[in-house]
């Protein structure tokens, strides 16, 4: 990596440090992210082109709110990584349906390890193992060495790593079909989950919508209700993208408390993609949960809402489109446009649906002459 990227990682990794113990504030972000954004424009070609193409140069953008923001498509279509390829260890891909092109996240040695840095604190936040030690860590997905382009997998692997049990106190339950579909080894899970209830010992259940609609699904034609003790927690993410039926968000969260036993207040909702570095939650595991399921991100990233005809952020309460600023992307590009709709509930959001391929006007990684800041 370059000088200026070297000691940008380095900064930020000392930003979350400093987060994870009291948020720095608005100004010490902005400071930061507009740092990031000049090293981005400065060793990223297409990025470059895509500020040009606007009419954004590398001295104009004072706020971070105003950074161009790379919409997803642009990690498909596009280089978006200041990194040189010899220095590319981890590439990170998106998910989706059979046959589309996927994003394509570089990481290197060392943001990989801010990828780290930012993920375990905030998951810790939501999850947190240390209310009950004993806790067995279970996850749905495939393990690391099978997945290696999975953001969601290595997340998974990144956060139980430091198991109190080690080895034994996590276990990774997914597999992959020899089309690259992902299932579930239900055999042992099975086997899980029963000595979970066996032994009294808490569990920690990681997984998809998808995944928990075929577990859902299977433990319904089979008559099967567990009954997890008491302290267990779920952790649901992402979508569906063809791979099971889709249910309703309330009728997958009451499936979950049916089958499993584990009630809202342990039940916590993940967004993430393969294009960031940095995790929103919706929930603390254990509280009492009260009015709408509002995402968060950690104070090292910045969720926008905004206008699909201005690229401006829309009101508290009105409904756009997702865009995240993220220091934890350093070494790729520190604000993304999602695809996503959501409705701005303060610095949070509530997340609706996809918008397809809508985008704020502009936002095209591959337009000439576009104008605003999309």
């Amino acid at each position: 990596m370059t000088p200026a990227l070297n000691a940008l990682v380095a900064d930020v990794r000392s930003f979350i440090g400093t987060a994870v113990r009291s948020d720095p504030g608005e100004v010490a972000f902005g400071r930061l992210a507009c740092r990031a954004f000049a090293v981005q424009f400065d060793a990223n070609a297409d990025y470059r082109s895509l500020c040009r193409s606007r009419g954004i140069g590398a001295e104009s953008v004072p706020d971070w709110r105003r950074i161009p923001a790379v919409p997803t498509s642009g990690f498909k279509d596009g280089d978006i990584s200041c990194l040189a390829p010899g220095d590319r260890v981890r590439v990170f891909h998106s998910s989706g349906t059979t046959g589309q092109v996927p994003s394509r996240h570089a990481h290197s040695v060392e943001s990989l390890a801010l990828y780290d840095a930012s993920t375990r604190p905030w998951f810790r936040a939501h999850l947190d193992p240390s209310v009950d030690p004993g806790i067995r860590w279970v996850s749905l997905t495939p393990p690391s060495q099978a997945a290696p382009h999975s953001s969601l997998v290595h997340m998974f692997d990144t956060v139980t790593r430091d198991a109190p049990g080690g080895v034994e106190g996590r276990i990774f339950t997914g597999e992959i079909s020899p089309d690259g579909d992902w299932g579930v080894d239900w055999e042992t899970l099975d086997a899980a989950l029963a000595r979970a209830v066996a032994s009294g010992s808490a569990v920690g259940l990681l997984g998809t919508a998808f995944h928990f609609v075929h577990l859902i699904d299977r433990a319904t034609a089979r008559g099967v209700r567990w009954r997890l003790p008491a302290g267990s927690r779920v952790l649901e993410t992402g979508g569906y993208k063809g791979r099971s039926r889709e249910l309703a968000r309330e009728e997958l969260h009451a499936g979950i408390e049916s089958v499993l036993g584990i009630p809202p207040s342990h039940r916590v909702t993940e967004y993430g993609m393969a294009e960031l570095g940095s995790q929103a939650y919706d929930h603390v595991a254990g509280r009492v949960r009260s009015g709408d399921s509002v995402l968060r991100f950690p104070p090292w990233a910045r969720a926008l809402v905004v206008s699909a005809e201005t690229g401006r952020e829309v009101p508290d309460g009105d409904a756009g489109l997702l865009r995240v600023v993220d220091l934890a992307n350093a070494a790729s590009a520190v604000a993304v446009q999602t695809a996503d709709r959501a409705v701005r509930r303060g610095s949070g959001f509530i997340l609706i649906g996809r918008a397809g391929q809508a985008e704020p006007r502009g936002c095209s990684l591959m337009s000439a002459g576009a104008g605003g800041n999309g």
